[in-house]
């Protein structure tokens, strides 16, 4: 496909990446969210070890029969509900594909759900839910893709779904995460891009709490420590990772980690990604099966081409996803 090339005066990285979960895109494409929400039915996923996450399941209405069932994942601290997984989920429904929003734990509305709070190497009850979407959902070709830290976790679930019984015909990841440690040195040197994320995990943290009272999550003073301070105290007392780049290397796919991966597969990114560094791409070690594109401008998960707003990255996710369906998917 035709590289993506945005005007001139929206080629900033950093505006890229404001915009691409902006209020003002989710205003504009107020309609494009009610195709997404409009007729969903919630699902409460059994996803084993008495892990439940939520998701919702919108049917399309463009072919007499779906080309798809696709599983889209949020990035850290967004939701079923963020922007850039209602556009991208509406783009999917014009062309045919069903649709399932899979919200993480202790994301959108689901702190309830369960008593442990989440991290990011809970990767396994991920795999479950994909486990339970394919029993719930058999007749279909199955596709798991995600945003940021949901690009991360689909690469994950796809190097594992096979062995959980579980057949994908396509996986994709934009802008993932490669080498946590570097992605969060590149958010530290921001402060603004810190400020975001810290606020919105100080507030799921908070949120918990209150639901959990019987037990202290955090401390009052570990709270309002910085990112880094954060996750330690996370680290230290909700996993057995000892250290924080124990945790990271947990959730790392950097090197070589997916040169296994036996699913198509492909990764977008922008080499202006403010929060993940082009380098870790260009380190990969990849499979035959997985192609990776890289493109000049986008920042994070942005691809904003013009004053409509529309992001790029949903017409070439699109057109990928034709080009990996086999034929009598269709």
């Amino acid at each position: 496909m035709e590289t993506f090339r945005p005007r001139r005066w929206l080629r900033n990285p950093h505006l890229q990446s404001v915009l691409a979960s902006s209020g003002v895109r989710r205003y504009f494409f107020r309609h494009r969210g009610a195709l997404v929400e409009n007729g969903a039915t919630e699902h409460i996923l059994d996803c084993g070890d008495g892990v439940r996450l939520q998701g919702f399941h919108t049917r399309q209405t463009a072919l007499p029969q779906p080309r798809a069932l696709v599983v889209l994942l949020h990035g850290w601290e967004g939701s079923v509900q963020s922007t850039y997984v209602r556009g991208t989920g509406a783009r999917l429904l014009a062309e045919g594909c069903d649709l399932f929003r899979l919200n993480f734990r202790d994301h959108g509305d689901t702190h309830h759900l369960n008593r442990e709070i989440f991290h990011s190497c809970r990767i396994e009850e991920v795999v479950g839910a994909l486990a339970a979407i394919a029993a719930a959902f058999p007749q279909r070709p199955l596709i798991v893709g995600g945003y940021s830290l949901g690009g991360n976790f689909a690469l994950r679930a796809a190097l594992r779904a096979r062995k959980a019984g579980v057949e994908l015909a396509w996986v994709f990841a934009v802008c993932p995460p490669i080498s946590p440690s570097v992605a969060m040195r590149a958010i530290e040197s921001s402060p603004v891009y810190s400020y975001y994320f810290l606020r919105k995990w100080r507030s799921s943290l908070k949120r918990k709490q209150a639901l959990f009272p019987q037990v202290t999550l955090f401390a009052t003073d570990e709270l309002r420590g910085n990112l880094r301070e954060l996750t330690q105290s996370l680290v230290s007392r909700h996993t057995d990772f000892g250290t924080v780049e124990n945790y990271f290397n947990g959730y790392s796919i950097a090197g070589d980690a997916l040169a296994t991966l036996d699913v198509p597969a492909t990764i977008l990114t922008a080499a202006d990604d403010p929060i993940i560094p082009v380098a870790d791409f260009h380190a990969l070690k990849l499979s035959a099966s997985t192609e990776l594109v890289i493109v000049p401008h986008g920042g994070h998960c942005g691809f904003i081409a013009d004053t409509s707003l529309r992001s790029w990255a949903e017409d070439f996710l699109a057109g990928r996803m034709k080009a990996h369906l086999p034929d009598h998917s269709v």
